[in-house]
Order: C-alpha cells, then structure tokens, then sequence
C-alpha cells in the first residue's frame, strides 16, 4: 500500500486512465465484430461501409496508445483483402 501522498494520487490516476483505455479498447472492438459480422453475413457493401467507420476508430486507438500502429495497419489490410475477396 502506498504510502506517500503522491503515490496514492498516482494510483488514483491509474485508476481513472485504466477506466478510460477500457472504454476506448471496447469501442475499437465493437467497431472491429461489426466489420466481422458483415463479412460472415456475406454482404459486401455493408462490410466496407462498417470498415470506413472502423478505420479512423481504430487509428484513433493507435493516437490514444491502445494499440501498436503495425498490428492496426495489419489487421484493416487484412479486413480490407477479405472483403475483397468477397466478390
């Protein structure tokens, strides 16, 4: 346990930025399973269309440190050929 005042407000601070990471890395996620469902779905049009929202959402995360910006890039390429690969 922390003993200095300044420790207990840095794992104050922890906590709150812990909260907020959570909440962005869930949100890349959501973004991320509605580019999947689309692609198991088979519709093509709604696949890219959730890809163009999930993009920026994702390189946001990359900006907010969630994220490394290689895996980023990976995976929208990676969506990005299945979707091609859909028609």
């Amino acid at each position: 346990m922390a003993h200095h005042k300044s420790a207990k407000k840095r794992i104050r601070r922890n906590d709150a930025r812990t909260q907020v990471n959570i909440a962005r890395r869930g949100r890349v996620r959501s973004f991320l399973k509605k580019v999947e469902s689309a692609i198991a779905a088979g519709d093509q049009s709604a696949a890219r269309d959730a890809l163009k929202l999930a993009q920026p959402e994702i390189m946001r995360g990359v900006a907010k440190g969630i994220m490394h910006k290689n895996k980023a890039s990976r995976r929208i390429s990676r969506l990005n050929a299945r979707i091609k690969a859909m028609a």
